[in-house]
């Protein structure tokens, strides 16, 4: 249940990124969760989870630790005692291991002299470090794998970058809680629901997709000089959907990203359910694919501003559909798409920056098992 759940319409809080004199983004930050109701949490005395997702080295799109510290310091006022967290990758990277994790949030800014707070890695040094969890209602999990240090804590917050996702459409709250609070195993658990496959008069032999599996899921046959994939290995993260540039590389079963969104929903819903959660989104920086790259694109629409709430999936609405709204940024990846001569308009920014995606299918499968409401009411804090 949201706190707003007795009413027809969910609340959600926002602002723009406009600020008055003397007045910078972070602070501005601190009075739409204040005027959003953050303040009636009780956190006396407890411990605050704030999952966010440190970017990946290279990338420069992930929100800045000024944003997290702004939150830090709202908990600390309130008596709790906030960390920060995200739990390990399936992929390879910087984060695949608390150690390196660690190092890389640092390198990004998110010491503890910066955010006000520690960095604690949710799953552990490997990844291994879960708790089983039930998902009231849930049709695909019934038991989410999630980071014990996430679970162990008394109130839950999250603090999302909203993007572009070659993936699941756009990356925003339910994303960042369902799959991000996802131990290694929980990551593969709602991943392996379908394999991709390989289009052989597309691949370029480039080998650039290989470079992002961590499960020996492909296979590069050298006198051909084309990649294929080994069913038997690959868990269906589609991490070398998102590396190819080619649009070589596509999910052989059509269902395989719906049911990862419901999953990804359900994981939500086991991370929030049974105690104080807040949520926060910053619409800016929409790059067309995940903080988790090792680089980033330019922005497909303009800045647009924060949002806060205590309903995840009114904050998705509320977010995609400000996005929606927004004039395309030229000489972006969705302006590129649109040009293109197979081009076939979707109506929706970020189902047209990445064809193959699509995100209805996590929003109504949220609403449907519980986590929030789709419909809400706007509130603009000036």
């Amino acid at each position: 249940m949201t706190e707003n759940s007795t009413s027809n319409l969910s609340k959600v809080f926002f602002t723009s990124f406009r600020c008055k004199p003397d007045e910078g983004p972070a602070d501005k930050l601190k009075r739409l969760i204040k005027a959003a109701g953050f303040d009636r949490i009780d956190m006396d005395g407890k411990f605050a989870a704030i999952k966010m997702h440190f970017g990946e080295l290279g990338n420069l799109s992930f929100l800045r630790p000024n944003y997290a510290r702004a939150v830090v310091d709202m908990v600390k006022q309130q008596g709790g005692k906030p960390f920060l967290t995200d739990c390990n990758t399936l992929y390879p990277g910087s984060r695949k291991n608390a150690i390196e994790h660690l190092y890389c949030a640092w390198e990004n800014g998110f010491t503890p002299l910066a955010a006000g707070c520690p960095v604690i890695i949710g799953d552990g040094l490997k990844g291994t470090d879960d708790i089983a969890v039930p998902v009231a209602g849930g049709e695909y999990v019934k038991e989410a794998k999630i980071g014990r240090a996430i679970m162990d804590a008394d109130i839950f917050i999250s603090l999302t970058h909203f993007k572009g996702h070659e993936m699941t459409g756009f990356g925003g709250a339910i994303k960042n809680i369902g799959m991000g609070c996802g131990s290694r195993a929980g990551k593969k658990d709602q991943h392996c629901n379908g394999k991709p496959i390989i289009n052989d008069e597309l691949c370029r032999g480039c080998k650039r997709c290989m470079r992002e599996c961590a499960n020996n899921g492909l296979v590069f046959d050298e006198e051909r000089k084309k990649m294929s994939v080994n069913a038997e290995n690959c868990v269906g993260c589609g991490r070398c959907i998102g590396a190819c540039n080619f649009d070589a590389i596509d999910f052989a079963q059509n269902a395989a990203i719906k049911e990862l969104n419901c999953r990804m929903a359900e994981y939500t819903k086991a991370v929030v359910d049974g105690r104080p959660n807040f949520h926060i989104s910053l619409v800016c920086d929409v790059s067309p694919t995940c903080d988790c790259h090792s680089g980033n694109d330019t922005p497909i629409i303009p800045d647009v501003g924060m949002f806060a709430s205590f309903d995840p999936l009114a904050l998705d609405q509320a977010c995609v559909d400000a996005c929606l709204k927004q004039t395309p940024l030229p000489g972006s990846q969705l302006t590129d798409e649109m040009a293109a001569p197979h081009f076939h308009d979707r109506h929706d920014h970020f189902c047209n920056t990445n064809p193959n995606t699509e995100y209805q299918t996590c929003l109504a499968h949220a609403e449907k098992i519980g986590l929030g409401n789709r419909k809400y009411e706007l509130i603009n804090v000036k």
